[in-house]
């Protein structure tokens, strides 16, 4: 086997270890919105206002965007 050989199986090795790693690594860092962004929203809090906003559009008409507050 040559030096070329050993360098692709090496590299290949190497790709299939961080392939199992990535698998079989503990998912207590797996992303979480609050904790991650910082975002400061709180689930348990009843909401303030609830809203929707509407969008439409048509190929050749008109373009709308209607806000609806409840």
């Amino acid at each position: 086997m040559d030096w070329q050989q050993t360098a692709a199986l090496g590299i290949v090795g190497l790709t299939i270890a961080s392939f199992i790693y990535a698998r079989f690594k503990s998912k207590s860092r797996a992303f979480d919105f609050k904790r991650d962004t910082h975002c400061g929203c709180h689930h348990d809090s009843p909401p303030s206002q609830k809203s929707s906003i509407i969008f439409r559009a048509r190929k050749d008409g008109n373009k709308q965007v209607v806000l609806k507050l409840k």
